[in-house]
């Protein structure tokens, strides 16, 4: 059984901290497939349309008849664990720093023969679920987990090396106030987050609710404003040290398109909040980050913005806040190619309407703000990068892959 993780000591000012160090990242571009479905928390491997054979490692032709006619597809990621090796040592720096390391070959009742990372929970001969995670360098690999849950099996030290699970971890929500920030706030609460600090970009509006949050020791509410520079500046200096997580769940969500909306304020407030202040958020928060991306047990792991569906395709009732969610989007791909020189994994969270004072005239279904708020915990406990709430979400995605110019046209 797994030893639960305990509560690390206070880290010595005076320690140095670790340079962050990434496991090797080298892929062939069929192997990004793998990383494509671990990014969403998927199981797929490339299944020939011929012959249906399973392909693994991934390749160019198929193994058994060689036709070229491949497809990533879901399979069954359950085999038998066939022999277990420890590593005590490796000329490789990362898993250098993390020894011993379980590795071992399953046998996959789809076809294939894996080698795995292995949990400690799994022994020779277990029948093992294979998982592809992704790991330090946002790549994908593959960790044999035991078949069925295990006490404490998420304080597994290699699975934890490819999640961000908040327990214990410090976590900074940028809005609190609103009904999806505390939302958050409860589930990284109810996650064993060791504390929570939360946001409150408008002082002077009493909120009972969030009174009430706030008295919970663990909750620290801080005074600040991501359009303002100097509070965001002033918080940093003040936290910037302690966040392991940070979740932007700040928005400006307004109505209207570009054609006959006249004077520019509107979007520019939805530029102010939705774009340049994830920017803000960035350029302060962010550096303290990724320098502390190796700091011991409670190391910085995770950037998590919270987006729109619509940052994928524009909802032109809503024009202006759809452009500066696509806007959005855009600096946090850039957040997580500069973050994963660190292994700082940046998390995209895509609901579909939201059932709050902004959507009382969509028609159902809308995505309750505990449901987001779930899923950013279960992302963060998963090591999942995109993720897609609702059912609004989810169909708009699915249609977005087949016929992309068929759902701009019916928005």
């Amino acid at each position: 059984m797994t030893q639960p993780l305990t509560r690390p000591p206070r880290k010595n000012p005076l320690a140095r901290t670790r340079q962050p160090t990434r496991p090797p990242q080298i892929r062939s571009r069929r192997a990004l497939g793998l990383t494509a479905a671990a990014a969403l928390g998927r199981f797929e491997l490339q299944v020939c349309q011929d012959c249906q054979a399973v392909q693994y490692p991934p390749r160019e032709v198929c193994r058994q008849c060689l036709s070229e006619r491949l497809r990533w597809l879901p399979v069954n990621p359950r085999g038998r664990l066939l022999a277990v090796t420890t590593l005590h040592h490796s000329n490789d720096l990362y898993f250098r720093e993390r020894l011993p390391w379980r590795i071992g070959t399953v046998q996959m009742a789809a076809g294939p023969a894996v080698v795995a990372h292995v949990h400690g929970d799994c022994k020779e001969a277990d029948i093992v679920r294979l998982a592809l995670k992704l790991d330090r360098s946002g790549q994908a690999v593959m960790i044999a987990l035991p078949d069925e849950a295990t006490p404490n099996m998420e304080d597994d030290k290699t699975l934890r090396e490819t999640a961000c699970d908040p327990k214990f971890r410090r976590v900074l929500v940028t809005d609190g106030k609103t009904p999806l920030g505390m939302a958050t706030i409860r589930a990284l609460l109810d996650a064993q987050a060791s504390m929570v600090f939360a946001g409150d970009p408008d002082v002077w509006r009493r909120s009972a609710e969030f009174d009430a949050l706030c008295e919970d020791e663990r909750v620290l509410p801080q005074d600040m404003n991501i359009t303002d520079t100097d509070s965001v500046e002033r918080i940093s200096r003040s936290i910037g040290g302690k966040v392991d997580i940070l979740i932007n769940t700040a928005d400006y969500q307004r109505d209207g398109g570009v054609l006959f909306s006249h004077g520019m304020n509107t979007a520019r407030e939805a530029m102010e909040v939705n774009c340049m202040g994830l920017m803000r958020l960035a350029q302060h928060f962010g550096p303290g980050m990724f320098g502390r991306a190796a700091d011991g047990v409670n190391n910085a792991v995770a950037w998590v913005n919270v987006l729109s569906i619509y940052a994928h395709v524009n909802l032109p009732a809503r024009g202006l806040w759809s452009a500066s969610q696509a806007a959005a989007l855009s600096v946090a791909q850039c957040l997580r190619q500069e973050f994963m020189q660190a292994g700082v994994r940046v998390i995209n969270v895509f609901p579909g309407p939201l059932d709050h004072e902004w959507e009382q005239l969509t028609p159902p279904p809308r995505v309750a703000p505990g449901a987001v708020a779930a899923a950013i915990v279960r992302a963060l406990q998963e090591g999942t990068e995109d993720v897609y709430v609702g059912d609004v979400a989810k169909e708009f995605l699915d249609r977005w892959r087949a016929n992309p110019k068929g759902l701009e046209r019916e928005l």
